[in-house]
């Protein structure tokens, strides 16, 4: 796991793109998109319906990984609205193990608002924990800190002339205020471009954004985005 400052907490980025908050002893999540297998599949397009297992496997494994006592999903967690009813019962019994395990909240999102209360676990559409809000889509113009998930940012790099794709996280900071869109959890995921305007654009206001990639150790910064004070400073 590798360090990361936020709003004045240690917190840690593990492998399989979890944030660990060990103050609150919570592991945070943001779009498992269980069920996008099963989703293709009723539009015609095949694919191995394992994707729910896999992505299950990978919370477990961050959960014993941190030792969080807590997980909180930040939005997305089944892909349409049939997945709580899709979920091949293999799946469904992991997913039950695991709220009964732990604490669980389940933080919804735009691909799952009328998540109905299944599998265990509680549901809001946000929350505000240690003055840190957390919720699914990064809201122009909050000025708290705040944690997000939704546009799954991924950096693209080109190293000797190999195009490099990596999920990432994106740090905005304004005055001291931190903010931090998370890189998405599921396995099935696609990503957008961390530079991309529409996640700039969300995490105004701010002085930097930032894309953050885990190497091993550390945590190496890729700036995105400066204002023009920024830059003449």
């Amino acid at each position: 796991m590798v360090p990361v400052s936020f709003a004045g907490q240690e917190m840690f980025l593990t492998p399989s793109n979890a944030l660990y908050w060990p103050a609150e002893k919570a592991l945070l999540v943001a779009d498992l998109h269980l069920e996008k297998a099963s989703f293709y599949a009723r539009h015609g397009q095949m694919l191995p319906p394992y994707d729910s297992r896999e992505t299950l496997e990978r919370v477990a494994n961050a959960i014993r990984m941190t030792g969080a006592r807590r997980v909180i999903t930040l939005g997305d967690n089944f892909h349409d609205v049939e997945g709580t009813a899709s979920l091949e019962p293999y799946a469904a019994g992991m997913l039950e193990a695991l709220t009964r395990s732990i604490d669980w909240l389940w933080i919804t999102g735009n691909h799952d608002e009328t998540m109905h209360r299944t599998y265990g676990g509680d549901l809001a559409e946000e929350l505000e924990i240690g003055g840190i809000v957390l919720r699914h889509m990064a809201k122009r113009g909050e000025t708290r800190p705040e944690l997000s998930g939704h546009y799954h940012p991924k950096l693209r790099l080109t190293v000797h002339r190999r195009r490099i794709s990596r999920p990432c996280a994106v740090r905005a900071q304004s005055d001291g205020t931190d903010r931090m869109i998370l890189p998405a959890f599921g396995t099935l995921t696609g990503g957008m471009d961390a530079g991309d305007p529409a996640i700039l654009k969300a995490l105004q206001p701010a002085s930097a954004i930032d894309a953050l990639v885990p190497v091993r150790t550390r945590l190496s910064t890729f700036p995105l985005w400066r204002c023009e004070a920024t830059r003449v400073a």
